[in-house]
């Protein structure tokens, strides 16, 4: 299966695109909008700010040839700041605008409830536990698939991202007594907020089910 990762210059994207390569996808590596449009898969991966990725996705005309993709049926990952993009809009140092794939917003991680003794550490860095939303029995129909509940991913993120419609939540983690969305789906269109491409035989397993479903 031909996966189409989208390099739109601010993000690293040796690993993943190692990660692909070693559960059998042919790799393409592309900033071109013709060529994102007619891929089997795309994959938009992503770190830092969401502010200077949209704008990048913008300039290149990166963020309708996905949302192209995305009207046409076709499936797409994003992960980290990627996942993020796929929402409507974040609130990361201001109110920016995103692709408008899944509906809701990027906000902060808080750092803890009014009063508490113990603040909670931001950014989330590390090995975390990923568990279905309480109206999800199973995974199936996702690169989740397989999976099983309580598996651990590796995270580094700052900001979280909160759907409109709680149907939209695939996956949660908890984080220091906080619950954080670690993964949405709509239809074609999923997003991880974890590195599967650095959470070794698990993340490999959901980057093999992205590529063969």
């Amino acid at each position: 299966m031909n996966v189409v990762v989208v390099d739109y210059g601010i993000v690293n994207i040796k690993n993943i695109v190692r990660g692909l390569e070693y559960v059998g996808a042919k790799v393409i590596i592309s900033k071109e909008p013709e060529t994102i449009e007619k891929a089997g898969r795309v994959i938009l991966p992503g770190v830092g700010a969401f502010a200077a990725g949209m704008r990048e996705l913008n300039t290149l005309g990166l963020d309708e040839a996905l949302k192209n993709v995305a009207k046409a049926g076709q499936p797409i990952l994003g992960i980290c700041l990627g996942m993020q993009m796929l929402l409507t809009a974040s609130e990361e140092y201001g109110h920016h605008k995103g692709l408008g794939l899944i509906p809701g917003s990027v906000l902060p991680i808080p750092t803890g409830e009014e009063g508490a003794v113990k603040q909670r550490k931001v950014p989330h860095i590390g090995w975390t536990a990923l568990y279905s939303p309480p109206d999800c029995s199973n995974w199936d129909d996702s690169c989740l698939s397989g999976t099983p509940f309580g598996a651990f991913f590796y995270f580094v993120h700052s900001f979280m991202a909160v759907p409109d419609n709680p149907a939209d939540i695939l996956g949660h983690c908890d984080y220091e007594s906080l619950s954080v969305i670690a993964a949405v789906k709509n239809e074609n269109v999923t997003g991880l907020q974890f590195h599967p491409e650095r959470s070794g035989l698990a993340g490999l397993a959901v980057l093999q089910q992205f590529v063969s479903t």
